[in-house]
């Protein structure tokens, strides 16, 4: 039976009905094998092309794999002893990619970690600031109980990373500060410059300030990896491989560790520097700058409030001042000016007559003895510091010329150090006036810096040089690393030993001759060893022809407030006759150069007799209640009952040391 019909006008037949079905079952079959097609094609192309990267998304929901930060190498001292070392360390991050509940995390770890009010803002504001790949610290140097107690509710706490790793440790603490430097958590800026993981790996920190910064790449060594299988919910399974890290090298100093420790404590309160070189090699072996900061707690992170503590110290806690701290040099330079003398013909017996005074034009140049010295030869003049002598003779033979031997002998020169910042001072000479100020060069100009002042500025390592250079008769170049290649240690200086013995046997009578020279309190307790040196006072503020009328130019320049006394400085070497150690001791504001002559005398002493180096200090480490630590933790409580507004025992004054017999230069 034959169906048909009219559809729309057309005639339709089974014969047509069962042809359009067949269009229609082609054209709909064509389209399911097309899709059947594409999703083999599909599967395919996941499954072999795709493969290895799935199996890396795979492996990686069940494997995580942990950077392992590189312990760095170890600072040592010259005979090996540890100044910069690794102890084991347990610490608490915060990842903020992961965090799904920050203020719910942050509070539940103010709970399981005791964190104060200032902790948690901080992490707030580094939260807010870090990009969210880079770590955010929340402690470190934490106990294991608490660690422990983070690490058990981990999976609770999306996006908190409790680690334990190596910490960096300074056991000198704050007297080795400006020597190394401290270590911190890489910026974000640094991560940019290379995309190394390392640097957002919590725990990991580099190189921040002094040799840390400098030598880098030679303590840090290489990270090793950690490769551990997971649950779903992050839970670990087990252990599976572990590549360990590579430490970085030991960094070998010309440092002598007790030396610097002492030379530091022997600082006191005082802000000031003291260097020591072996005049031998040119080795340092000690610089240390205080008041200084304890480097441990750049290591752990410091606070705000200890930053802005460290800031606001007039002291300049944070400044190295061995290498960045500029001042007139005073009377030190006059062994320098002693050599110049010579070099250019003065005979070292002729006779000055110093009457108190040095008239220029109408301008009166004043000696530090009121009443005079007399008639007074170039041995005199160096044992007794005699200003008008230098005035004298400097003017006749010029400032070009004593600036040639000021050069050599290293003041306004650069030192090739491991450091991150140098300032180099400045000997001055006819040229440099002109180029600098568009002036000419003035008798009045080599007047001041005959007596090291004026335009004359220089660092306190460059007096230690100088120091060393005197000592010896060599260019002596100062060195701070012992395990690098140098080439051969400066030659000579070209100065006839006559000419040393001259000013050596002035330096000597400085201290040696029962107080007739400026520091005769200086005398080393040492039988058979004696110190060589030379004072040095140097004015911050005009003394007045009223104040010296009155008598009062003295006072003012050693007592007062703080900031307005004398700085001052000692040069020295030991022993006499063979020098082995030359020494450089700045005290900023510190009234005299006796002061500084004090403390050089007992670094020298620890040198060649440490035990009772040790009973002098302990005896005025009592008088200033306590030791560097008991002193800042003191400092700290009393900065911080401050802030508070509470009632606190202000600070004392900066001592001085007792001048004995001797003269303010």
């Amino acid at each position: 039976m034959s169906l048909s019909g009219r559809r729309g006008g057309r005639i339709v037949t089974d014969h047509s009905l069962a042809d359009s079905f067949a269009r229609r079952a082609i054209v709909l079959g064509g389209a399911q094998a097309g899709v059947a097609a594409l999703l083999v094609g599909r599967l395919a192309w996941l499954a072999i092309t795709e493969r290895d990267k799935y199996d890396k998304l795979a492996e990686a929901n069940r494997v995580q794999s942990q950077v392992i930060p590189p312990r760095r190498g170890w600072i040592v001292d010259r005979n090996g002893k540890p100044i910069a070392v690794n102890k084991t360390s347990f610490r608490v991050d915060l990842i903020p990619d992961r965090l799904q509940d920050p203020d719910r995390v942050i509070d539940e770890l103010r709970q399981l970690l005791a964190l104060s009010h200032d902790d948690i803002e901080a992490i707030k504001t580094a939260l807010d600031k870090s990009p969210g790949y880079q770590p955010v610290p929340v402690i470190e140097g934490l106990d294991y109980e608490r660690f422990a107690a983070v690490s058990l509710r981990q999976a609770d706490l999306p996006g908190v990373a409790p680690s334990s790793g190596f910490s960096r440790s300074y056991p000198a603490g704050a007297a080795v500060g400006h020597l190394c430097g401290y270590v911190g958590t890489p910026s974000a800026d640094d991560y940019q410059k290379t995309r190394d993981p390392l640097y957002i790996t919590p725990g990991f920190k580099v190189g921040k300030e002094g040799l840390e910064k400098v030598m880098e790449p030679w303590l840090r060594g290489k990270p090793g990896a950690k490769r551990t299988e997971v649950t779903a919910h992050g839970r670990l399974v087990q252990e599976l491989t572990t590549r360990p890290e590579q430490m970085g090298h030991t960094l070998r100093l010309t440092i002598d560790a007790p030396l610097q420790e002492y030379a530091s404590r022997r600082l006191g309160p005082n802000s000031g520097s003291v260097t020591v070189i072996d005049c031998e090699t040119g080795g340092l072996l000690a610089m240390c700058s205080m008041p200084s900061y304890d480097p441990n707690r750049f290591s752990d992170g410091i606070s705000k409030s200890e930053w802005a503590m460290l800031s606001s110290d007039d002291h300049l806690p944070l400044m190295n001042k061995a290498l960045l701290g500029l001042y007139p040099p005073g009377s030190t330079v006059k062994p320098m000016n002693a050599l110049a003398l010579l070099r250019w013909g003065v005979d070292p017996d002729e006779t000055v007559n110093c009457p108190g005074f040095f008239r220029l034009g109408s301008a009166t140049f004043h000696c530090w003895r009121a009443h005079g010295h007399g008639a007074i030869n170039m041995h005199r003049a160096i044992q007794q510091s005699c200003d008008v002598y230098f005035y004298t003779m400097v003017r006749r033979i010029g400032i070009d010329k004593v600036a040639g031997m000021a050069h050599q002998l290293g003041l306004g020169e650069k030192f090739e150090l491991p450091a991150t910042l140098q300032r180099y001072g400045t000997y001055p000479d006819a040229a440099w006036k002109a180029r600098r100020y568009k002036h000419p060069w003035t008798t009045a100009d080599t007047i001041n810096a005959s007596i090291g002042q004026g335009y004359v500025l220089a660092n306190p390592l460059q007096l230690a040089v100088m120091a060393s250079r005197i000592a010896s008769g060599r260019a002596l170049a100062p060195r701070l690393i012992a395990n690098r290649h140098y080439g051969p240690q400066g030659g000579s200086l070209d100065i006839p030993p006559s000419h040393l013995a001259v000013v050596h046997g002035g330096m000597r009578d400085v201290i040696n001759t029962g107080g007739a020279g400026t520091a005769g309190a200086s005398k080393l307790p040492v039988p058979g060893v004696e110190m060589a040196g030379k004072t040095g006072s140097a004015q911050v503020r005009r003394i007045s022809a009223a104040d010296r009328a009155a008598g009062r130019a003295k006072a003012l320049g050693e007592s007062g407030e703080w900031k307005l006394r004398d700085h001052g400085h000692f040069i020295g070497f030991a022993p006499v006759e063979q020098p082995k150690y030359a020494i450089g001791v700045s005290l900023e504001h510190g009234g005299h150069g006796a002061a500084a002559a004090q403390i050089a005398r007992d670094v020298m002493t620890f040198l060649f007799a440490p035990d009772r180096a040790m009973t002098t200090l302990a005896a005025l480490e009592q008088n200033w209640d306590g030791d560097i630590a008991a002193r800042m933790a003191a400092e700290s409580a009393r900065w911080q009952a401050a802030q508070e507004g509470k009632s606190t025992t202000p600070a004392p004054d900066t001592p001085q040391e007792p001048a004995a017999q001797d003269p303010s230069d």
